[in-house]
């Protein structure tokens, strides 16, 4: 073995580094999605009424929502059995390849 190969493996991110990249992402694009404006027009008689107040709410409400998401990965991560759900997921998607129906 000349190890010519160890420098391209480590160099590629494992599914769990991928995996909190996306969860990243998709935070991002949760918040992004749920911007201000949009969050105003379903309120908005109470931003007229209100115009400060309903931003702090927006506020705590986005921050809650990134808070209990983050929170919610960080369990199955710590779980530490990340690469035993791939696996799993792997297998099922390895036995659904014939099946015309979902695998699950």
């Amino acid at each position: 073995v000349d190890g010519g190969d160890e420098p391209a493996l480590a160099a590629a991110p494992g599914r769990a580094q991928v995996f909190s990249t996306v969860v990243d992402t998709f935070l991002e694009k949760l918040v992004a999605a749920g911007s201000y404006q949009r969050f105003v027009s379903c309120y908005r008689c109470f931003y007229k009424l209100q115009p400060q107040l309903t931003r702090s709410i927006y506020d705590q409400f986005i921050s809650q929502l990134q808070a209990s998401i983050k929170e919610e990965i960080q369990e199955v991560k710590n779980e530490g059995n990340l690469e035993a759900l791939f696996s799993l997921l792997d297998k099922i998607v390895e036995e659904a390849k014939d099946r015309e129906e979902p695998a699950w």
